[in-house]
């Protein structure tokens, strides 16, 4: 069975599973899914008549579902959604800075731009845009893109067909996908491990370690702990170790010839994030190591610090970063 004869044959429920899977900020092929639709739709397995209102709605929906999660959780969703990348906090920062500088009008083209489809209406919410407004234009971005899709697939299907007939000598659509996906992942990781090689001599310390440093400290060589979260990761209320410095990822050059001129000579670095695998600490601290600096990460970041019991204090307003708001 082919590509295109595989979702014609679903029909409309296995087109509309995978928009709103899509929407939701899941992997799924939406933009493949509506081509065929729209080709499958030009010999009338599908009505467009039918297949875009749907769609619109699909899609329209999940985007509401996490533009409520953002408004509701602020930087807590946008976390969870880039959990998968390499560098969360960076994804997150990015994310928001290309968000509110292009304004609410991005809505429109979003859907269009890989990792924005699924972080553009969480953001918006954390951003405190209007929801009659967010819908407005979230809408007519869906539409745009379910239009586009879809047309393409209706005027093209004569070829759409011979590709797809041709991908169906290779196996089954399904295991195809899933192939596709498991290597995708093994890609990912692959990428990760082939980059965590160069930081596997950058050393490590557990936060009780960090404590008992604490609790018996040595004149000689004085403890410094910075933190090294991105501003933009801060939602008011939140906390760091108590003590800690900030230390900008963004503007490690300047943050670490600032930091030079404040330090003992003879000191102990212990630096901390909040994002998987430690991602932002061993690379910051593989960067001070490079410029001369001994430092070690603090396994766990802030959430093995906090599940260890040890202290901390609500993070200084003039630490926090405070993007503007859609009102």
């Amino acid at each position: 069975m082919s590509l295109a004869a595989w979702v014609a044959a679903h029909g409309y429920v296995t087109v509309l599973t995978l928009v709103l899977l899509s929407a939701l900020g899941l992997p799924a092929p939406t933009g493949l899914a509506l081509i065929l639709a729209g080709a499958a739709s030009h010999g009338g397995s599908l009505q467009l008549a039918v297949l875009v209102p749907l769609a619109v709605l699909a899609e329209s929906f999940g985007a509401c579902v996490l533009f409520t999660g953002g408004r509701l959780t602020g930087w807590w969703l946008l976390a969870r959604l880039c959990r998968l990348t390499m560098d969360p906090e960076v994804c997150i920062f990015r994310s928001a800075d290309f968000f509110y500088a292009r304004g609410p009008r991005v809505l429109l083209i979003a859907r269009f731009i890989p990792g924005m489809n699924s972080m553009a209406p969480p953001l918006a919410g954390s951003l405190n845009m209007r929801p009659f407004k967010f819908w407005r234009l979230d809408a007519c971005g869906a539409l745009l893109h379910v239009l586009t899709w879809t047309l393409v697939g209706y005027f093209l299907h004569s070829y759409i067909k011979a590709v797809t007939d041709a991908l169906a000598v290779v196996g089954h659509v399904a295991l195809g996908f899933v192939v596709l996906v498991l290597v995708g992942y093994a890609a990912m990781w692959m990428a990760i491990m082939m980059r965590d090689r160069r930081y596997r001599n950058v050393g490590r310390v557990t936060a009780d370690e960090v404590v008992q440093r604490l609790e018996n400290p040595d004149p000689s060589r004085p403890i410094v702990i910075a933190d090294v979260r991105s501003h933009g990761y801060y939602d008011p209320g939140m906390q760091r170790i108590k003590n800690s410095i900030r230390v900008e990822p963004n503007r490690l050059g300047v943050e670490l010839d600032a930091l030079r001129e404040t330090l003992a000579p003879e000191c102990d670095i212990y630096v901390y994030c909040s994002c998987v695998r430690d991602a932002t600490s061993i690379r910051i601290a593989y960067a001070m190591e490079n410029r001369g600096t001994t430092v070690k990460v603090i396994e766990g970041g802030l959430r093995g610090w906090v599940k260890s019991g040890c202290p901390t204090e609500p993070v200084p307003a003039g630490e926090l970063r405070h993007l503007p708001r859609f009102e």
